[in-house]
């Protein structure tokens, strides 16, 4: 539970990558600026979310794959849209951003992931609902941001914490107790 809990509050990344992606691209609103900006925003996110995975994801792979899976899904997503921001366009962008996003991330993940493609397929999803959520919120989606705002974020990371606690052997961290076999127990 506290894993989740911690990858929840990990929503913060998203607005501070929003902040960097949009500090470095502007609006999105061209090609470059939907690759530059998403591969930006990509990076900060990757950090956030290794820091909240709490040693469950290898920042060494982590972070590159979130970087260029962010930027190439962004500018497939926004230039599919025509860049626009209703509620439809930005969902769509969303599943488009997610879909690649996805496989990167799914690739990225330890090999000891159980069925990693779940991820890769929850993706589009979560990414729709993200964009779903910041619109809805009555947030000004028309100024073209890199990444959705926190009411999406805090949607995306609960729903896709549940997932990445199952997908992820839990793993003691130093001082934590693991659990003793029935060996153990007996003795």
């Amino acid at each position: 539970m506290r894993t989740w809990l911690l990858w929840t509050a990990g929503f913060i990344a998203f607005p501070i990558a929003g902040l960097a992606g949009t500090a470095v691209a502007g609006r999105v609103d061209s090609p470059l600026a939907a690759l530059g900006g998403g591969a930006v925003a990509g990076l900060v996110l990757g950090i956030g979310q290794t820091l909240a995975g709490r040693g469950r994801l290898d920042i060494r792979r982590w972070v590159p794959a979130t970087t260029v899976g962010m930027g190439l899904g962004l500018l497939l997503g926004a230039a599919t849209v025509g860049y626009r921001t209703s509620l439809g366009s930005l969902a769509l962008m969303g599943a488009l951003t997610g879909a690649v996003l996805g496989v990167a991330q799914a690739l990225a993940l330890p090999s000891v992931t159980h069925r990693r493609w779940a991820w890769a397929a929850a993706m589009p999803a979560l990414w729709a609902l993200g964009w779903t959520a910041t619109t809805l919120g009555g947030i000004s989606v028309e100024d073209q941001f890199t990444i959705y705002g926190a009411y999406g974020a805090v949607t995306f990371s609960a729903l896709s914490g549940v997932l990445l606690h199952l997908l992820l052997p839990h793993r003691a961290t130093p001082g934590q107790d693991r659990a003793r076999t029935p060996v153990e127990a007996r003795a």
